[in-house]
């Protein structure tokens, strides 16, 4: 028995855009239905199982960024950010606001189908990778199967790519990660010339954990290397991985 064909939601008010997108996914063998605002997708989202959305940033209304910002309240579902002129603003607050991917405006419509089947397969690897097994540090726990993370048992609310880039640095504690490498983790492709997405993500992710009181570890910046989580001993000192 075939696998249902994915479903997503196509999000923007150029309707003449969004209906050739309709057109050409569907010919790419996903399942798509469109909204002209933020709005309406909000409505839409509770009323059918969509595995990916694909949210234009110029909506009008709510723009996008708020779009996301309010389904990120409730909905764990990859979203791919389209962005005008592929401007870095865009892209930072894109991510850091729990966008999966992002792709500027002009596009290829084949370049956006095979974005779409990149984080339709990384979330999926993501869920099967998921074990019971718990990662964390001091007061905080990584519940990989439940892609939660909880400081003294309250929950923290990371983005998707906030939770991979932590589970990443949790994975290899102490080892110095590139830039490049975790904008892998974070967007599942190659870091672009002078983008500084990655780096933003990071500072975010630092004020919410140190917000939410967690202790036991630092997540440091290598200048010209990249960075490190050092969990930290009981004395306060770095448990190995130093970099000279």
């Amino acid at each position: 028995m075939a696998a249902p064909a994915p479903q997503l939601l196509i999000v923007d008010d150029d309707r003449t855009l969004a209906a050739m997108l309709l057109e050409y996914l569907e010919m790419q063998g996903f399942e798509v239905a469109t909204a002209s605002s933020g709005e309406q997708a909000l409505a839409e989202l509770p009323r059918r199982p969509i595995d990916l959305v694909v949210l234009d940033v110029g909506l009008p209304g709510i723009d996008g960024f708020e779009t996301l910002r309010r389904l990120r309240q409730s909905h764990a579902v990859p979203v791919i950010m389209l962005t005008a002129r592929g401007e870095e603003q865009d892209r930072i607050a894109g991510l850091t606001a729990g966008a999966d991917d992002y792709l500027p405006k002009p596009f290829n419509p084949l370049e956006l189908a095979a974005r779409v089947r990149a984080v339709l397969k990384r979330s999926l690897v993501t869920a099967i990778a998921a074990q019971e097994d718990n990662a964390g540090f001091g007061n905080l726990v990584l519940h990989a199967k439940r892609r939660e993370v909880r400081v003294a048992d309250r929950v923290v609310p990371l983005t998707a790519t906030e939770l991979r880039v932590l589970e990443t640095l949790l994975q290899r504690q102490g080892e110095v990660l590139s830039r490049a490498e975790l904008t892998e983790v974070a967007v599942g492709r190659p870091l672009e010339p002078y983008d500084r997405s990655i780096d933003s993500l990071v500072s975010k992710l630092r004020r919410k954990l140190t917000m939410a009181g967690a202790d036991g570890a630092e997540i440091r910046s290598l200048r010209g290397h990249g960075y490190v989580l050092d969990v930290l001993r009981a004395d306060g000192k770095r448990k190995g991985g130093n970099v000279a």
